[in-house]
């Protein structure tokens, strides 16, 4: 935590509130300089080497979803959040690419559910993609321009479609999750101990430059005892993990483009946000995905695809602004089951989406105060 930040915090006041108020705000823009960053850290009182299982998933399958064999992977974890694991950017290089692409053009095709969905036809979301390239592909103007569809997307649902309203997932509002993403969390959860891992419920966050992400517990899930995984691309942001009392002060750290988190045990019902997305340090602005090709060698085996000149050149005109985020989980466990029933989205205004719920006030929050969100659950 910022020593200016946690100057500001006192005895029983709610750490977390006036933390997240300190990284969010930006005239004056807060000191950053205390923010934890992975892709530097070294072993020390407050990072730990985390214990990954190399044997778990072959160097070959690993590399079919783009990654690093597993014992190359720089994975810390952080004393007093016991399950909390960090890969800082295990992606093979030029790999990010495909997955990035996957975001923005494939998955928030239908049958799968976005916040466009609350207050336009389906047929005007049916090709998202598809209806903003060619103004994403022209150079910038300089004068203001309409936005597109891509750039008003902030979020898409995958497999079980979360439920905003009541706060639950059902057994009758699914679509078949997608199969790449299922086989890269698998081997992510596999090399962290956690076999067997069932990708059954994706968020994916669309986050534009001043957009934030309110305090929160993900806690809907059936089963709490698999984990819950985070792939960040693009800009990088300013992640807070907490305790589990909103009284607890978080730790700030950086999430960079590649970079993956797992929440699980103790660490998977903390309270946590994303107050502000930054620019890459100087060290991280390729985002690895120059020539954004894949190794030959890969080519027979991969489950990814080569991305065409025309597709990244929409790509990197996203991501020179905004951040794209992956959140999986596994919903159910052994021999459990949800209900049926009816699927339900409250609508949302063009440009301030719907919120993440919240376990003490059973509330989405909105952008009044500091617990407001313009994308949804990490």
């Amino acid at each position: 935590m910022a020593k200016m930040a946690a100057s500001m915090v006192g005895s029983g006041e709610d750490a977390f509130r006036k933390i997240f108020k300190f990284y969010k705000r930006r005239n004056p823009p807060p000191d950053l300089s205390d923010v934890l960053d992975f892709s530097k850290a070294v072993p020390s009182d407050t990072v730990v080497l985390a214990e990954l299982d190399p044997a778990a998933v072959s160097d070959v399958e690993a590399a079919r979803v783009g990654l690093k064999p597993v014992r190359d992977w720089r994975a810390f974890g952080l004393q007093g959040y016991p399950g909390f694991i960090f890969i800082s950017n295990p992606f093979l290089l030029g790999c990010q690419p495909f997955w990035v692409r996957q975001c923005l053009k494939t998955y928030p095709q239908k049958p799968n559910i976005c916040n466009l969905d609350m207050h336009m036809s389906p047929s005007d979301t049916e090709d998202i993609w598809g209806k903003s390239i060619h103004a994403l592909s022209c150079p910038p103007s300089g004068k203001r321009e309409p936005q597109t569809l891509l750039e008003k997307l902030r979020w898409v649902t995958l497999g079980y479609h979360y439920n905003w309203d009541t706060k639950m997932y059902s057994a009758n509002h699914y679509t078949p999750f997608p199969a790449d993403l299922h086989l890269l969390s698998s081997q992510i959860a596999a090399a962290c101990g956690f076999p067997g891992f069932k990708a059954e419920a994706g968020i994916l966050n669309y986050y534009r430059p001043n957009s934030s992400l309110g305090i929160h517990v993900d806690e809907s899930e059936l089963d709490h005892s698999r984990p819950l995984l985070s792939f960040s691309f693009g800009q990088s942001a300013v992640f807070l993990l907490g305790g589990t009392v909103r009284q607890d002060p978080p730790t700030a750290m950086y999430m960079h483009s590649g970079d993956v988190m797992v929440m699980s045990g103790q660490s998977r019902l903390l309270y946590h946000a994303v107050p502000c997305i930054i620019p890459p340090p100087q060290e991280h602005t390729t985002l690895d995905m120059a020539g954004c090709s894949l190794a030959s060698s890969l080519q027979d085996s991969t489950v990814m695809e080569q991305v065409s000149k025309q597709d990244w050149t929409v790509c990197s005109r996203y991501i020179q602004s905004s951040r794209v985020n992956m959140t999986v989980r596994q919903v159910l466990g052994p021999g459990q089951s949800l209900p049926e029933t009816p699927a339900c989205h409250e609508r949302t205004d063009e440009d301030q989406t719907v919120g993440c719920h919240d376990r003490e006030s059973g509330k989405r929050k909105r952008s009044s105060g500091c617990d407001s969100v313009d994308t949804i659950e990490t």
